[in-house]
């Protein structure tokens, strides 16, 4: 028995198994980073009231990890920090239809000899009768699921709270199958900070591999 799966859009598909699952990432930055900058305390924007969620607030501390790790210490917005962090977050869940295909009767061998589709009919060490006839094969079955991919996308900026500028304003895109956002949330935050501040106005590709059940 032969299944045949068509899926009607393109998509990255991650899978997540008992093994490391590589997470490939879009990032793209744009900054006007000073060459020095003698200060880098900050402060975490709070977000607005409806989007000022438990869950937020832990990806707001996955942005602390990352901060601390470039050498930047936060500091409460009363001791007038040099700068202001705002993430930003979404999860746009996009269906994918798929069609699998079942011949019941197709035979991958008989006795001597092999099926194979491009030379139309069996081949081996007997002659066979059944060439290429489409009815031999039956009448296909459909069976039609509905998949799901998931497309995220996460934004990262830093400003100076001196006079306003941006300094920095990160973009990171992900699609994928996982369907959990804590689990693979923190990799997307790592990719926005890979190599910070990075080259300007490029779009690269991020790497990071994702343990099982972390």
């Amino acid at each position: 028995m032969k299944r045949l799966a068509m899926v009607f859009l393109a998509g990255m598909v991650l899978l997540l198994s008992g093994c490391a699952t590589t997470v490939r990432s879009n990032v793209t930055a744009f900054h006007n980073w000073p060459a020095d900058l003698p200060d880098k305390t900050y402060v975490l924007e709070a977000p607005s009231p409806q989007d000022d969620t438990l869950e937020y607030r832990a990806y707001q501390n996955l942005v602390r990890g990352e901060l601390a790790r470039h050498g930047f210490q936060e500091v409460s917005a009363d001791r007038n920090p040099t700068l202001g962090v705002t993430l930003r977050f979404m999860t746009t869940v996009v269906p994918v239809r798929v069609i699998e295909v079942d011949y019941p009767h197709m035979y991958t061998s008989m006795r001597l000899g092999y099926f194979h589709p491009r030379r139309r009919g069996y081949w081996g060490g007997w002659y066979s009768p059944f060439w290429y006839d489409p009815f031999w094969y039956g009448m296909p079955d459909y069976t039609e699921t509905i998949k799901y991919n998931y497309h995220r996308e996460v934004q990262v900026s830093i400003k100076s709270r001196r006079d306003g500028r941006r300094l920095f304003d990160v973009t990171v895109r992900n699609q994928s199958r996982v369907e959990s956002t804590p689990s693979i949330m923190p990799v997307l935050v790592a990719s926005a900070f890979a190599e910070f501040p990075g080259p300007s106005g490029v779009s690269r590709v991020i790497q990071y591999k994702l343990e099982p059940n972390k």
